[in-house]
């Protein structure tokens, strides 16, 4: 089994977010985080903490693009983005082909793929690790492409198989 490493903060926070009592700030910031999709500047307010000083404008896209993402689906869980497509995968044609996409994608585009996949994942109610989903984009413009091989081998390695310990957390 791969270890995984401690979570980071801003992924905490998403969590506890879901877990707190206050479920009508909850689906205020949930919103508002949604909304970063459009206008980052919504999302900014809850993120902005979570960033380094030396932090550059390419973290503060990631950490609103993820935020973003945690609030079309906000359940945590432990299955990676890659190994919930192919369950997916197993019952739809088309999903192999999103995710061939999703793969070849630029960072440009990440963000619109990955809020298709992640609704996808989402709406058959899979539990996706945001921590794995958090190291994905932030490793994703990097040139062995070691995030994409990681995913390749989560979604084909594992066709047909209930679970897969493949992540992100192979470094290049």
């Amino acid at each position: 089994m791969t270890e995984h490493p401690k979570k980071h903060r801003l992924v905490e926070y998403l969590e506890s977010l879901v877990r707190g009592e206050d479920k009508s700030r909850q689906r205020r910031v949930l919103a508002e985080l949604r909304g970063g999709f459009t206008n980052p500047l919504k999302a900014l307010t809850h993120v902005a903490w979570s960033l380094s000083e030396k932090g550059g404008r390419r973290e503060e896209d990631d950490a609103v693009l993820l935020a973003g993402l945690f609030a079309l689906h906000p359940e945590p869980g432990s299955v990676s983005l890659a190994a919930g497509l192919r369950r997916l995968a197993d019952k739809s044609e088309s999903i192999e082909l999103r995710f061939r996409a999703l793969l070849d994608c630029d960072r440009e585009d990440l963000g619109v793929h990955l809020r298709h996949a992640v609704s996808l994942v989402g709406s058959a109610e899979t539990a996706i690790d945001f921590n794995d989903l958090q190291r994905a984009i932030w490793g994703w413009g990097h040139e062995d492409r070691y995030v994409q091989r990681a995913w390749a081998r989560a979604f084909w390695a594992g066709r047909g198989a209930e679970n897969s310990d493949v992540s992100v957390t192979t470094e290049a």
